[in-house]
Protein backbone atom coordinates (compact mmCIF):
# COMPACT_ATOMS: atom_id res chain seq x y z
CA UNK A 1 0.00 0.00 0.00
CA UNK A 2 1.25 3.82 -0.85
CA UNK A 3 1.28 5.59 2.39
CA UNK A 4 -1.97 8.23 2.03
CA UNK A 5 -2.42 11.21 3.77
CA UNK A 6 -5.43 13.15 4.25
CA UNK A 7 -5.28 16.48 3.39
CA UNK A 8 -7.10 20.00 3.22
CA UNK A 9 -6.49 22.96 0.99
CA UNK A 10 -7.94 26.41 0.55
CA UNK A 11 -10.13 26.32 -2.53
CA UNK A 12 -12.42 29.87 -3.53
CA UNK A 13 -14.36 30.24 -0.30
CA UNK A 14 -14.07 27.07 1.23
CA UNK A 15 -11.56 23.82 2.07
CA UNK A 16 -10.90 21.17 -0.49
CA UNK A 17 -10.66 17.44 1.20
CA UNK A 18 -8.25 15.22 -0.63
CA UNK A 19 -6.18 11.99 -0.24
CA UNK A 20 -2.57 12.50 -1.27
CA UNK A 21 -0.93 9.05 -2.48
CA UNK A 22 2.92 9.10 -2.22
CA UNK A 23 4.78 6.45 -3.88
CA UNK A 24 6.76 3.39 -2.29
CA UNK A 25 10.26 4.70 -0.41
CA UNK A 26 9.18 8.15 -0.75
CA UNK A 27 11.81 10.85 0.46
CA UNK A 28 10.44 14.31 0.56
CA UNK A 29 13.91 15.72 0.33
CA UNK A 30 13.61 14.31 -3.86
CA UNK A 31 11.56 15.90 -6.10
CA UNK A 32 8.65 13.75 -7.60
CA UNK A 33 6.20 13.84 -10.97
CA UNK A 34 3.11 14.33 -9.83
CA UNK A 35 -0.68 13.49 -10.99
CA UNK A 36 -4.31 15.33 -10.10
CA UNK A 37 -6.76 12.75 -10.20
CA UNK A 38 -10.72 13.83 -10.52
CA UNK A 39 -13.64 12.00 -10.13
CA UNK A 40 -16.68 10.90 -11.89
CA UNK A 41 -20.06 12.97 -11.27
CA UNK A 42 -21.38 11.66 -7.89
CA UNK A 43 -18.67 10.22 -6.75
CA UNK A 44 -15.84 11.25 -4.43
CA UNK A 45 -12.42 10.15 -4.11
CA UNK A 46 -12.09 7.10 -2.12
CA UNK A 47 -13.68 5.56 -5.40
CA UNK A 48 -12.53 5.24 -8.84
CA UNK A 49 -10.16 8.10 -8.41
CA UNK A 50 -8.16 7.21 -5.38
CA UNK A 51 -8.36 3.52 -4.63
CA UNK A 52 -7.53 2.50 -8.23
CA UNK A 53 -5.68 5.18 -10.15
CA UNK A 54 -4.43 7.03 -7.68
CA UNK A 55 -3.06 4.01 -5.53
CA UNK A 56 -1.45 2.20 -8.87
CA UNK A 57 0.00 5.70 -9.90
CA UNK A 58 1.29 5.98 -6.87
CA UNK A 59 3.00 2.15 -6.64
CA UNK A 60 4.28 3.27 -9.95
CA UNK A 61 6.39 6.48 -8.60
CA UNK A 62 4.12 9.47 -8.67
CA UNK A 63 2.79 11.78 -6.37
CA UNK A 64 -1.01 11.73 -6.96
CA UNK A 65 -3.82 13.86 -5.32
CA UNK A 66 -7.47 12.48 -5.03
CA UNK A 67 -9.67 15.27 -4.26
CA UNK A 68 -13.58 15.48 -3.72
CA UNK A 69 -14.80 18.08 -5.83
CA UNK A 70 -16.45 21.27 -3.99
CA UNK A 71 -20.07 21.30 -2.84
CA UNK A 72 -19.76 17.35 -2.73
CA UNK A 73 -17.97 14.45 -0.41
CA UNK A 74 -16.15 15.82 2.54
CA UNK A 75 -15.05 19.42 0.59
CA UNK A 76 -16.72 22.08 1.67
CA UNK A 77 -19.03 25.01 -0.11
CA UNK A 78 -22.94 25.67 0.10
CA UNK A 79 -25.40 24.53 -1.32
CA UNK A 80 -24.62 20.59 -1.45
CA UNK A 81 -24.46 18.58 -4.46
CA UNK A 82 -23.65 21.16 -7.00
CA UNK A 83 -22.66 19.90 -10.11
CA UNK A 84 -21.34 23.05 -11.67
CA UNK A 85 -18.26 22.45 -14.75
CA UNK A 86 -16.74 25.53 -14.13
CA UNK A 87 -16.40 24.98 -10.69
CA UNK A 88 -15.06 21.83 -11.02
CA UNK A 89 -12.47 22.68 -13.97
CA UNK A 90 -11.65 25.47 -11.11
CA UNK A 91 -11.36 22.58 -8.72
CA UNK A 92 -8.84 21.16 -10.69
CA UNK A 93 -6.67 24.24 -10.75
CA UNK A 94 -6.50 24.75 -7.20
CA UNK A 95 -5.24 20.84 -6.91
CA UNK A 96 -2.48 21.78 -8.89
CA UNK A 97 -2.33 25.04 -6.97
CA UNK A 98 -1.53 22.87 -3.65
CA UNK A 99 1.07 19.96 -5.58
CA UNK A 100 2.77 22.98 -6.98
CA UNK A 101 3.57 24.52 -3.63
CA UNK A 102 4.91 21.29 -2.07
CA UNK A 103 8.90 20.84 -2.26
CA UNK A 104 9.21 17.57 -3.85
CA UNK A 105 7.07 18.47 -6.63
CA UNK A 106 8.34 19.10 -9.84
CA UNK A 107 5.99 21.95 -11.10
CA UNK A 108 7.23 21.03 -14.76
CA UNK A 109 6.00 17.55 -14.23
CA UNK A 110 2.63 17.87 -13.93
CA UNK A 111 0.15 15.74 -14.70
CA UNK A 112 -3.77 15.13 -14.92
CA UNK A 113 -6.22 11.99 -14.80
CA UNK A 114 -9.76 11.84 -14.38
CA UNK A 115 -12.59 9.14 -14.77
CA UNK A 116 -15.68 9.14 -16.79
CA UNK A 117 -17.18 13.08 -16.06
CA UNK A 118 -13.62 13.55 -14.36
CA UNK A 119 -11.96 12.69 -17.52
CA UNK A 120 -13.20 14.95 -19.67
CA UNK A 121 -13.40 18.12 -16.94
CA UNK A 122 -9.32 17.12 -16.87
CA UNK A 123 -9.55 17.46 -20.70
CA UNK A 124 -11.31 21.05 -20.26
CA UNK A 125 -8.39 22.33 -17.36
CA UNK A 126 -5.42 20.82 -19.48
CA UNK A 127 -7.27 22.78 -22.58
CA UNK A 128 -6.40 26.22 -20.38
CA UNK A 129 -4.54 25.36 -17.91
CA UNK A 130 -0.84 25.03 -19.27
CA UNK A 131 0.91 23.38 -15.84
CA UNK A 132 -0.61 20.34 -16.93
CA UNK A 133 1.74 18.59 -19.12
CA UNK A 134 0.30 15.90 -20.01
CA UNK A 135 -3.65 13.92 -19.31
CA UNK A 136 -5.56 10.85 -19.73
CA UNK A 137 -9.31 10.48 -19.82
CA UNK A 138 -10.41 7.19 -18.26
CA UNK A 139 -13.81 6.67 -20.02
CA UNK A 140 -14.38 10.36 -20.15
CA UNK A 141 -17.94 11.75 -20.38
CA UNK A 142 -18.62 15.02 -21.89
CA UNK A 143 -21.37 15.92 -18.65
CA UNK A 144 -22.95 18.67 -21.00
CA UNK A 145 -23.56 16.79 -24.28
CA UNK A 146 -25.03 14.31 -21.57
CA UNK A 147 -27.31 16.75 -19.88
CA UNK A 148 -28.46 18.19 -23.12
CA UNK A 149 -29.19 14.48 -24.34
CA UNK A 150 -30.47 11.75 -21.97
CA UNK A 151 -30.18 13.38 -18.50
CA UNK A 152 -32.98 15.89 -20.24
CA UNK A 153 -34.76 12.69 -21.76
CA UNK A 154 -33.42 14.53 -25.26
CA UNK A 155 -35.56 17.71 -24.82
CA UNK A 156 -33.02 20.39 -23.00
CA UNK A 157 -35.19 23.71 -23.12
CA UNK A 158 -37.96 21.69 -21.38
CA UNK A 159 -35.97 20.80 -18.73
CA UNK A 160 -34.03 24.42 -18.68
CA UNK A 161 -37.48 25.71 -17.86
CA UNK A 162 -38.11 23.33 -15.10
CA UNK A 163 -34.83 24.03 -13.75
CA UNK A 164 -35.54 27.87 -13.85
CA UNK A 165 -38.90 27.25 -11.93
CA UNK A 166 -37.22 25.36 -9.49
CA UNK A 167 -34.67 27.69 -8.60
CA UNK A 168 -37.48 30.29 -8.33
CA UNK A 169 -39.30 27.98 -5.73
CA UNK A 170 -36.12 27.75 -3.36
CA UNK A 171 -35.03 31.19 -3.67
CA UNK A 172 -38.48 31.82 -2.21
CA UNK A 173 -37.50 29.47 0.70
CA UNK A 174 -38.62 25.48 -0.86
CA UNK A 175 -36.44 23.16 -0.11
CA UNK A 176 -33.62 21.94 -2.14
CA UNK A 177 -34.66 19.77 -4.83
CA UNK A 178 -31.55 16.76 -4.90
CA UNK A 179 -32.03 13.92 -7.75
CA UNK A 180 -30.20 10.94 -7.42
CA UNK A 181 -29.13 9.77 -10.93
CA UNK A 182 -29.17 6.01 -9.98
CA UNK A 183 -31.74 3.57 -9.11
CA UNK A 184 -31.79 1.94 -5.14
CA UNK A 185 -30.50 -1.22 -6.47
CA UNK A 186 -30.16 -3.26 -10.01
CA UNK A 187 -33.06 -4.76 -8.97
CA UNK A 188 -35.03 -2.17 -8.62
CA UNK A 189 -33.94 -0.01 -11.72
CA UNK A 190 -34.86 -3.59 -13.70
CA UNK A 191 -37.99 -3.35 -12.11
CA UNK A 192 -38.44 0.08 -13.45
CA UNK A 193 -37.82 -0.62 -17.09
CA UNK A 194 -34.30 0.17 -17.16
CA UNK A 195 -32.10 -1.55 -19.64
CA UNK A 196 -29.08 0.54 -20.26
CA UNK A 197 -25.79 -1.09 -19.53
CA UNK A 198 -24.22 2.17 -18.01
CA UNK A 199 -27.03 3.05 -15.89
CA UNK A 200 -27.43 -0.76 -14.72
CA UNK A 201 -23.65 -0.82 -14.53
CA UNK A 202 -23.31 2.12 -12.21
CA UNK A 203 -26.30 1.17 -10.15
CA UNK A 204 -24.29 -2.11 -9.21
CA UNK A 205 -20.68 0.34 -8.60
CA UNK A 206 -22.20 2.79 -6.29
CA UNK A 207 -25.35 0.86 -4.55
CA UNK A 208 -23.48 -2.15 -3.49
CA UNK A 209 -20.14 -3.45 -1.24
CA UNK A 210 -18.76 -3.51 -4.73
CA UNK A 211 -17.77 0.55 -5.04
CA UNK A 212 -20.20 1.83 -2.55
CA UNK A 213 -18.75 4.62 -0.40
CA UNK A 214 -20.67 7.07 2.03
CA UNK A 215 -19.53 10.05 0.01
CA UNK A 216 -20.33 8.23 -3.27
CA UNK A 217 -23.72 10.22 -3.30
CA UNK A 218 -24.53 10.10 -6.96
CA UNK A 219 -26.55 13.31 -6.18
CA UNK A 220 -27.24 16.41 -8.03
CA UNK A 221 -29.02 19.67 -7.35
CA UNK A 222 -31.80 19.97 -10.07
CA UNK A 223 -32.08 23.85 -9.62
CA UNK A 224 -27.82 24.36 -10.30
CA UNK A 225 -27.90 21.62 -13.35
CA UNK A 226 -28.69 24.43 -15.72
CA UNK A 227 -24.70 25.59 -15.55
CA UNK A 228 -23.98 22.57 -17.68
CA UNK A 229 -26.35 23.06 -20.46
CA UNK A 230 -24.26 25.11 -22.39
CA UNK A 231 -21.37 23.85 -21.79
CA UNK A 232 -18.41 21.51 -24.15
CA UNK A 233 -15.87 19.94 -22.31
CA UNK A 234 -14.05 20.28 -25.66
CA UNK A 235 -14.14 23.44 -26.69
CA UNK A 236 -11.69 25.30 -28.31
CA UNK A 237 -9.71 21.34 -28.28
CA UNK A 238 -8.77 21.78 -31.62
CA UNK A 239 -6.24 25.00 -31.36
CA UNK A 240 -5.64 24.84 -27.11
CA UNK A 241 -5.14 21.40 -26.10
CA UNK A 242 -1.61 20.73 -27.46
CA UNK A 243 -0.21 18.64 -24.42
CA UNK A 244 0.07 15.09 -25.01
CA UNK A 245 -3.47 12.84 -24.31
CA UNK A 246 -4.22 9.58 -23.76
CA UNK A 247 -7.88 8.28 -23.88
CA UNK A 248 -9.02 5.02 -22.95
CA UNK A 249 -12.36 3.86 -23.50
CA UNK A 250 -14.12 0.22 -23.43
CA UNK A 251 -15.54 -1.19 -26.43
CA UNK A 252 -18.83 -1.49 -25.10
CA UNK A 253 -21.04 1.77 -25.56
CA UNK A 254 -24.19 2.56 -23.20
CA UNK A 255 -26.27 5.78 -22.76
CA UNK A 256 -23.27 7.95 -20.59
CA UNK A 257 -21.73 8.36 -24.04
CA UNK A 258 -18.08 7.70 -23.20
CA UNK A 259 -17.62 5.55 -26.55
CA UNK A 260 -18.53 8.70 -28.42
CA UNK A 261 -16.60 11.04 -26.41
CA UNK A 262 -13.49 9.68 -26.16
CA UNK A 263 -13.19 9.35 -30.45
CA UNK A 264 -14.54 12.80 -30.27
CA UNK A 265 -11.96 14.66 -27.88
CA UNK A 266 -9.35 12.26 -29.71
CA UNK A 267 -9.82 13.81 -33.03
CA UNK A 268 -10.52 17.11 -32.11
CA UNK A 269 -7.54 17.30 -29.77
CA UNK A 270 -4.82 19.44 -31.55
CA UNK A 271 -2.19 17.55 -29.50
CA UNK A 272 0.96 16.37 -31.19
CA UNK A 273 1.41 13.23 -29.26
CA UNK A 274 -2.31 11.77 -28.34
CA UNK A 275 -3.26 8.08 -28.14
CA UNK A 276 -6.32 5.79 -27.93
CA UNK A 277 -7.01 2.65 -26.37
CA UNK A 278 -10.21 0.87 -26.67
CA UNK A 279 -10.47 -2.09 -24.14
CA UNK A 280 -11.86 -4.58 -25.65
CA UNK A 281 -15.13 -6.87 -24.25
CA UNK A 282 -15.29 -3.88 -21.35
CA UNK A 283 -17.30 -1.72 -20.78
CA UNK A 284 -17.51 1.82 -19.32
CA UNK A 285 -18.01 0.58 -15.32
CA UNK A 286 -15.39 -2.26 -15.74
CA UNK A 287 -12.96 0.27 -16.49
CA UNK A 288 -13.66 1.85 -13.21
CA UNK A 289 -12.45 -1.50 -10.91
CA UNK A 290 -12.57 -4.91 -12.80
CA UNK A 291 -9.23 -6.02 -12.31
CA UNK A 292 -8.76 -6.94 -15.88
CA UNK A 293 -9.54 -4.08 -17.52
CA UNK A 294 -8.12 -1.93 -14.89
CA UNK A 295 -4.49 -3.54 -15.79
CA UNK A 296 -5.23 -3.32 -19.73
CA UNK A 297 -5.59 0.57 -18.94
CA UNK A 298 -2.41 0.81 -16.35
CA UNK A 299 -0.73 -0.56 -18.88
CA UNK A 300 -0.94 1.95 -21.05
CA UNK A 301 -1.18 4.61 -18.67
CA UNK A 302 1.83 4.19 -16.47
CA UNK A 303 4.30 4.23 -19.64
CA UNK A 304 2.36 7.50 -21.10
CA UNK A 305 2.80 9.36 -17.92
CA UNK A 306 6.59 7.94 -17.51
CA UNK A 307 7.23 9.15 -21.10
CA UNK A 308 5.44 12.61 -20.88
CA UNK A 309 6.56 13.31 -16.81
Amino acid sequence: MSNIQHITYRNLGWNSSADLYLPPGFDEKNTYPAIVSTHPIGSCKEQTSGSVYGQQLAQAGFVVLAFDASFQGASGGEPRFIEDPSIRVSDIRFAIDYLVSLPYVDESRVGAIGVCGGGAYTVSAAITDHRITALTSVTGVNFGRLMREGFSQFAPVEALKAMAQQRTAEAKGAPRHVINYLPESVAAGKQAGLTDIDVLEATDYYKSPRGQQPNGATSGLLSFNSAAMAWDAFAHAESLLTQPLLVVIGDKPGAFGAYRDGWEVFGRAASKAKQIFVAEGWSHYDLYDRPEPVALAMAQIIPFFKAHL
